[in-house]
Formats: C-alpha cells, structure tokens, sequence
C-alpha cells in the first residue's frame, strides 16, 4: 500500500504516524479480515495501542495523555482506519468517553480518574442515544433521581447503540435530571462494575462486526454525587461540544477507509488486464480513479482544516459538520466504486473491497447523521 505522505508540524508527529503505521501493518492488517468475519472484539489491540500511546494523543501530558494537536491524532486515527476500521472507529470512541472528564470535569476529578482512563489500560463507551432518542437527543428519557444531596443518584433506562457496550471499563453516561427538555440533562462517569448496569446482546450489524454495539440497561443504578460531570443541567452542552471533536474522528476515520479502497482498486487496476493492456491504461477506468483521488484528497482537506481551527481556539462547529458530512459521503461512493472497479471480485470475499462497502454506510449513520451535518451548516448559512 502507497504511503500518504503528510504535512506534519514536529518531528515527534512523524515518529507518531511512523510507529502507527507500523503497528497497523505489523498487527492490524493481518488480522482485520479474519475478526470481522467472526465478528471477535480485539480487546488486546486496545491494550497494545494504550501501551503505545495511541489511544490518548489529544489529551494533556500532565494526566499521561499525549499532549498532541488534534491535526496529528486524526492522521493516526486515519492510519489506522485504512488498516482495520473498527479499531479505528473504538480509537474515537475511547476519545469521545475522555472528553467530558477531560473538559469539563473539575481538577480533582481529572487528577483522580483521568490518568486512569488515558493509560490505555481502561476502555470507555459514551451513553448518549436511546431507542426512542438518537438525533433528537433531546428526547432522552434515562432518569438519574437524587437520593440525598451527599449520596448521589439512582438511574434508571436504556441506551442504545452503544459501542464497547459490554466491553468497556467505563461508561459516560447522560441522563435526565429534571424535566426541562433542553437544560434537563446531565453528564456522570460510572465504572463498569456498578451493580444495575446490564446489557443486551450485541447488535448483529452489516459491517464493523468486530465492534461490540449493544444496549446498555441501567436498572436502579447508583453512581455517587462525586461521578457528576460539570453541574447538573450541563449534559446537553457537555454532549454538543464532544460530538464536535467525535464528529472529526469520524470524518479522518472515513478518509482512512476511502484511502484503503482506492489503494486497493488502483493496486487491482494496475495488475488486470484486458484485450492484452492492464485495465488502468483504459481512460474510463482512470477516469474513475481520478475522481476517487479527489474525493479521498479533498475529505482530508476539510477534516485537517476543521483540526487546525480546534488546535488554535477557533470556533469550528460547522467546519466538524462540513468536514464529517463530505468525508463520509465520499467514503460510501469511493468504496462502491472500488467495487466497481474490480468487477465480479469486488462482490466476493476474497477481495477486501466488499468490507469496506459495508463499514462506510455507518459513517454516514452515526456521530449524527448526514442529514443532521447538513442541519447544521444550515443554520449556520442562516445566521
């Protein structure tokens, strides 16, 4: 597979993408295949990018993170999507559970739990949606119930769609702390162990099957008052402002997957010949790879220019928004053109093109769906 080569600011960033790249070779690649198809969560794969430093690069140094700018974890988000999705996609997700602690969280909490969470040792998921609650958050129904003002909450519901359900240490979890629909809401950290936390079985999904998604039951379940996050009424806020840097996962996670394709359609192109020339050297075919080039060129542009505005304090809600939408479209058509390209191979198993057509179509579902990305830049057009 070519190597992308890339713009990076220091020459930490370069041995970062370099151990990336040859972890995703060494330990990846080989085994993304035969996972998915068995539908095996890689829990040691976790454990093994924890050791390297790679499950905590965007956070703070002084809490065992690895204090690198948001533009350089998305490229090794992105490498490691073009090895093997679903640990790309846990990569974020372990991101997107660190935040609220890591942002909002007082210094006490963060001195005590986060370098727990960012040694790479604990597995997060973040409890967000619900059955009856997925773009319209608001309509979130979970209930954490104060009990005495020193001794914490009971909760009580079901979220859904949750990936690591299961198969996490630890849960961030939103829940409804008073009946207002929009300051209502508020954010907790809750070990995995509570007792009351059950879940169902996994979710049986048409790709990213190595990626454990279940629903998470929360059955009288009691997290301390020191487990809230921020005050209560903050959740909706806390929520809002992680799924921005979420949404940025996703998108360099759908640039990695659409680069896998391409590499995959070009390297068959080059090899398959027809009427006695390989198929490349048709200008149809070229044609076509062109414009798979650009699309997987250009998503990477939006989601790098998204990055840099996070990195310098910039407000860039709506370049997340841009950035997700545009990559993730880009991956599903880059994906079915690379089956396209194969032809009848595309369609089997014995090619891994077929996979990535499967996995890009969630990319466009979650983090907010496409339709919401475009809900979003529109009310930014209107003021």
């Amino acid at each position: 597979m070519p190597v992308v080569e890339r713009l990076l600011p220091t020459p930490e960033a370069h041995d970062l993408l370099e151990l990336t790249r040859e972890i995703a070779a060494e330990q990846l690649a080989p085994r993304a295949a035969e996972a998915e198809a068995a539908s095996r969560f890689p829990r040691d794969v976790f454990r093994l990018l924890g050791q390297a430093g790679l499950l905590s690069l965007p956070y703070p140094e002084e809490y065992g993170g690895g204090g690198q700018p948001f533009e350089v974890y998305l490229q090794v988000l992105e490498e490691l999507a073009a090895a093997w999705l679903s640990v790309a996609v846990g990569t974020s997700v372990q991101s997107l559970a660190c935040y609220p602690l890591a942002h909002h969280g007082t210094q006490e909490q963060r001195e005590r739990w986060l370098p727990r969470l960012l040694s790479g040792d604990l597995l997060g998921a973040y409890c967000l949606s619900e059955p009856q609650a997925g773009s319209d958050v608001t309509a979130m129904t979970t209930r954490a119930t104060r009990t005495e003002p020193e001794s914490g909450y009971v909760v009580n519901g079901t979220k859904a769609w949750i990936t690591h359900g299961s198969e996490a240490d630890f849960y961030t979890l939103f829940a409804r702390t008073s009946t207002d629909r929009t300051r209502g809401m508020s954010c907790f950290l809750v070990d995995a162990d509570t007792p009351g936390l059950g879940f169902a079985t996994p979710e049986h999904k048409m790709g990213l099957t190595a990626s454990t998604t279940t629903q998470v039951h929360w059955d009288d379940v009691r997290v301390d008052a020191d487990r809230l996050i921020s005050a209560e009424g903050d959740g909706l806020r806390i929520a809002l402002s992680a799924l921005d840097s979420g949404r940025l996962g996703i998108a360099a996670c759908a640039v990695g997957l659409a680069q896998a394709a391409l590499d995959a359609a070009v390297d068959y192109a080059r090899q398959r010949t027809q009427f006695g020339q390989p198929v490349i050297s048709f200008q149809g075919l070229s044609f076509l790879l062109a414009d798979m080039a650009a699309g997987v060129q250009a998503a990477r542009a939006t989601y790098l220019d998204a990055a840099r505005r996070r990195d310098r304090g910039m407000a860039y809600s709506t370049q997340a928004a841009v950035a997700k939408l545009t990559a993730t479209d880009m991956a599903m058509k880059v994906t079915t053109d690379a089956v396209q390209v194969l032809g009848g191979y595309g369609y089997t198993r014995d090619f891994p093109v077929e996979r990535y057509m499967r996995e890009a179509k969630v990319l466009q579902i979650f983090e907010g769906t496409n339709q919401v990305q475009r809900l979003v830049i529109g009310r930014a057009l209107a003021g």
